[in-house]
């Protein structure tokens, strides 16, 4: 695994979907500590395809969406709420 585990520098457009969802996934990635090939490896994807999903090269299928989630353990919707309404959410302490 990747000793350099870092999070974005910058917020995405909001309205930038493909933004969104490389940001998001990476910092739920980056969150469980994982590289982007142990994220492949858990959702059976390849790993330069995650690495292009959060390089905004690729518009994703809603199936790959679904199969990113599932290794997360989220919901599919959390890869695409805004950038500042997840880190709001992540900050809040859980009831």
């Amino acid at each position: 695994m990747s000793s350099k585990l870092t999070l974005p520098d910058t917020l995405p457009d909001e309205h930038d979907l493909r933004a969104v969802l490389a940001y998001n996934m990476r910092v739920f990635r980056v969150g469980k500590g994982w590289s982007q090939e142990e994220l492949a490896r858990q959702c059976g994807l390849d790993r330069t395809y995650i690495s292009a999903v959060e390089r905004k090269r690729w518009n994703v299928a809603l199936s790959n969406i679904e199969k990113i989630a599932i290794a997360l353990q989220i919901a599919p919707y959390q890869l695409l709420l805004p950038p500042q309404q997840l880190l709001r959410q992540m900050s809040e302490p859980a009831v």
